[in-house]
């Protein structure tokens, strides 16, 4: 029930969204060298890697970790890197992993393949049992600035309530969030 509803909201949303898709595919492409769109390697369910798209908000050049762990990471963004950033426009082309099966539109935030705190947490709650998600619990309630065993009591939380009216629940809230452009990192 979960797939049949992700894929049809992605396909929708897919629509609904094409114009800024392309309109923000054609400001990464004139503001900065390089592809318009960054895979990162994440991990899935069931801690299977798979390849994530996110519209590139940093330079081709930048190294391959979290951004809170960089030195300066405002040095790293593209012209509109922030702006991409703060509005979560960067993260539309997600709606490819989600039509595709890799993600969900809610659940935990798909680690990156170098976070092994993350992961190790995450595998130890059975939360690895999940298909990630675009937004999830731990997004609603903090985002980027949760502490990561936090962050993972968020997602154990959610493996117990998840439902369908709980996940309708987190969307309204994402929405809320993003409007606000509560709790993003540069």
């Amino acid at each position: 029930m979960k797939r049949l509803f992700d894929f049809a909201m992605g396909l929708v949303a897919a629509v609904f969204l094409a114009l800024p898709i392309v309109m923000t595919a054609l400001a990464v492409r004139l503001t900065s060298p390089g592809p318009v769109l960054y895979w990162s390697d994440r991990v899935g369910r069931h801690n299977r890697i798979f390849k994530m798209p996110k519209f590139r908000s940093m330079r081709i050049d930048t190294p391959a970790v979290a951004t809170h762990l960089l030195q300066n990471p405002e040095h790293w963004l593209t012209p509109i890197g922030s702006f991409l950033r703060k509005s979560s426009l960067d993260e539309l082309p997600q709606l490819w992993s989600i039509l595709k099966g890799d993600m969900s539109f809610i659940g935990p935030r798909p680690a990156l393949f170098n976070q092994d705190d993350l992961i190790a947490l995450r595998t130890e709650k059975g939360v690895h049992e999940l298909v990630p998600g675009l937004t999830g619990w731990a997004q609603v309630n903090g985002r980027d600035e949760l502490p990561i065993p936090q962050k993972v009591e968020l997602d154990a939380e959610y493996l117990q309530r998840r439902s369908l009216l709980f996940d309708l629940k987190v969307l309204w809230m994402t929405a809320l969030k993003v409007l606000a452009r509560d709790g993003v990192s540069h």
